[in-house]
């Protein structure tokens, strides 16, 4: 009996053995990444593109009218009103899933007399209209954000440029003091025109419409190469964000 005992007691325990042995192979297989499968590692800021040296993302300066602005994004909402026959209301993803993404290197220029280069990616305003159906009648586009900051465009300049309204720079998504979730990229306008946080394009007939700073005397066309005073309005004597 003690030698069946004995026995027993072997096998049982070359077993527990064997089993052992296999979970821990079975574990190091499962940790290490086969092919096609992808782990993620984390953003990383690109310095580079196409052989154009980039600005980073910390070489602006923080000027906005409230400071950075902290958006939940799952209460965001972006919402797009005014004169258009299909009135539309996003999530921060569906934005994302719904519109083509694009990237190009854009400079921004602020009145302060700095300028950063940034890899932008985003979606095109004129696709966000399109889908919209603006009226015949809407010939501005007010941009709003979650600060109260306002600003506006001729509509004709979004729907025939490439605007992009951005949610990654330089590969990375948007820190929150740029403007995420989305940035306006209004290239060949001064900095001040590059609207952030944008929460609601609103279209309307108001030719005369001012954003916050144009009502302070700023130029409502913003572009670059021209005075961003505007020399017929007295109210000219601060200094806008960008």
């Amino acid at each position: 009996m003690g030698v069946v005992y004995m026995r027993k007691s072997f096998v049982i325990d070359f077993a527990f053995a064997l089993v052992m042995i296999a979970t821990l192979v079975i574990g190091l297989v499962a940790c290490k990444p086969g092919p096609g499968k992808v782990t993620p590692l984390g953003s990383t800021e690109v310095k580079e593109y196409q052989g154009q040296d980039l600005s980073s993302v910390t070489d602006f300066r923080e000027n906005s009218i409230s400071g950075p602005q902290h958006v939940n994004i799952a209460d965001y909402k972006l919402d797009i009103t005014g004169l258009v026959a299909n009135p539309t209301s996003y999530s921060y993803d569906e934005v994302l899933k719904d519109f083509p993404s694009y990237s190009k290197v854009v400079t921004l220029n602020c009145v302060e007399g700095w300028s950063v280069d940034i890899l932008w990616q985003g979606v095109l305003v004129k696709d966000i209209l399109a889908n919209a159906k603006p009226s015949p009648d809407a010939k501005v586009v007010i941009f709003h954000a979650y600060d109260g900051y306002t600003t506006s465009f001729p509509i004709d300049y979004l729907t025939s440029n490439n605007i992009l309204m951005a949610y990654k720079m330089n590969d990375i998504t948007m820190p929150p003091e740029r403007g995420y979730p989305f940035e306006l990229v209004a290239e060949s306008k001064w900095g001040y025109k590059w609207i952030k946080w944008i929460t609601q394009i609103e279209l309307s007939d108001n030719v005369s419409y001012q954003g916050y700073w144009e009502s302070r005397g700023y130029s409502n066309s913003g572009d670059l190469g021209k005075s961003f005073f505007d020399n017929s309005n007295p109210l000219n004597s601060l200094t806008p964000p960008y």
